[in-house]
């Protein structure tokens, strides 16, 4: 049954091969971190570290067996071109805010306090270039929404 739930996820995914990769079996090591600056409705900027999940292999881990995200880390998925966007918190033990980012850097939609270990598909409804996963309850702390624009090199507007 557990297999058959990966193998249905990876067909969710734009990698064929991942369909046949190994269940990850616990964290793996920290990936490279690049600055991510969020800029609110108001003109307010949120700064962040966030690891860079570009590699298939890393985006199937992204953040699955951590007990923690830093409060201004996270991880961005980098899907490398427009695409809808799946995710889902199988083996992942924390809540997290799931930031769905369109093309231009702006925020398409926003998953608020996922369920940690849910293996419901958690959507971007439509076309999106990345996703962030902040630690829980981010967005509505720093009042981010729909809208406001994301600054990175991978938007093409770094800060």
């Amino acid at each position: 049954m557990k297999r058959r739930y990966l193998l249905a996820f990876a067909a969710l995914l734009p990698f064929p091969a991942l369909a046949q990769a190994p269940e990850p079996t616990g964290p793996q090591p920290e990936l490279p971190r690049e600055k991510l600056v969020i800029v609110g409705h108001g003109g307010s900027e949120h700064v962040f570290n966030v690891e860079m999940a570009v590699k298939p292999e890393q985006q199937v881990t992204g953040e699955m067996f951590r007990t923690s995200v830093p409060e201004d880390g996270g991880m961005l998925f980098d899907w490398g071109f427009p695409r809808e966007s799946q995710m889902w918190m199988r083996n992942t033990l924390v809540s997290l805010d799931m930031v769905f980012i369109n093309a231009d850097g702006t925020i398409r939609s926003i998953a608020e306090n996922t369920t940690p270990r849910s293996l419901a598909v958690i959507e971007s409804r439509g076309p999106v270039r990345a996703t962030l996963e902040l630690a829980a309850g981010t967005t509505a702390k720093l009042d981010i929404r729909v809208g406001d624009t994301v600054k990175q090199k991978l938007f093409g507007n770094a800060p």
